[in-house]
């Protein structure tokens, strides 16, 4: 089993969190240590002591043990933008470093580590660094979230593209019913799991609120031994 993970998406609002939760659901059902990270969030709250995340705090409750919140996410941005605007706005240089520090902290107190990007694989941290530049960095095999609704087929197979062009393993993908009323969901899931160069790990039910620990049993974490 691998000791990493990260979660890309066809694009933002796709159901990254979604499928980040039930997936530490579903490894900490094996018996794992596991625990997310959300290297750079942006749209934050004030909450206590600090800018919290809303999909970095479902991380937290989904991860057993609990880290450190700077650790699981170590770039808090305050304004909902394109994180490189939302840096820029806070004065906050995203590095790589810091970034890989605190995924070297999460990973000496966990089997495994969930990692979850931001918007879709070509979307940047920042003006001078990638998404792809983490990965690289971290040696993180990809898992793409694809959410089903129109337009899915060529967002998923341009996003498995670029993942292989930027030197990356694509080693799953999770599909997603985003569009309760998407016509030829099926024929579609169909297409994309012929098509797709890397096993399916499960499809996720729509659901207004998702329960992390039900949706971990859609997933089928095998094909990543």
């Amino acid at each position: 089993m691998t000791t990493a993970l990260y979660i890309t998406g066809t694009d933002t609002g796709i159901g990254k969190t979604v499928a980040s939760t039930a997936l530490l659901h579903a490894l900490r059902a094996r018996g794992l240590r596991a625990v997310g990270m959300k290297p750079v969030a942006s749209g934050c709250d004030w909450i206590n002591d600090g800018w919290r995340n809303e999909d970095a705090l479902a991380l937290l409750a989904a991860s057993e043990p609990k880290p450190d919140y700077a650790d699981l996410n170590p770039y808090a941005l305050r304004l909902p933008l394109a994180p490189e605007l939302a840096a820029d706005d806070a004065g906050v240089t995203v590095e790589l470093e810091r970034i890989r520090a605190a995924h070297a902290r999460l990973q000496a107190g966990a089997d495994v580590v969930v990692v979850e990007g931001v918007g879709g694989w070509a979307a940047p941290l920042s003006r001078t660094l990638d998404q792809a530049d983490v990965v690289r960095a971290l040696e993180l095999p990809v898992v793409l979230v694809v959410g089903l609704r129109l337009g899915c087929l060529n967002h998923a197979y341009l996003s498995a593209r670029a993942i292989a062009a930027d030197g990356c393993r694509l080693a799953g993908w999770i599909a997603n019913d985003i569009d309760p009323a998407m016509a030829r969901a099926d024929d579609n899931f169909g297409l994309l799991s012929q098509r797709l160069p890397a096993p399916c790990l499960g499809r996720l039910p729509h659901a207004d609120a998702g329960d992390a620990a039900a949706m971990a049993r859609c997933l089928d974490l095998a094909v990543l031994a």
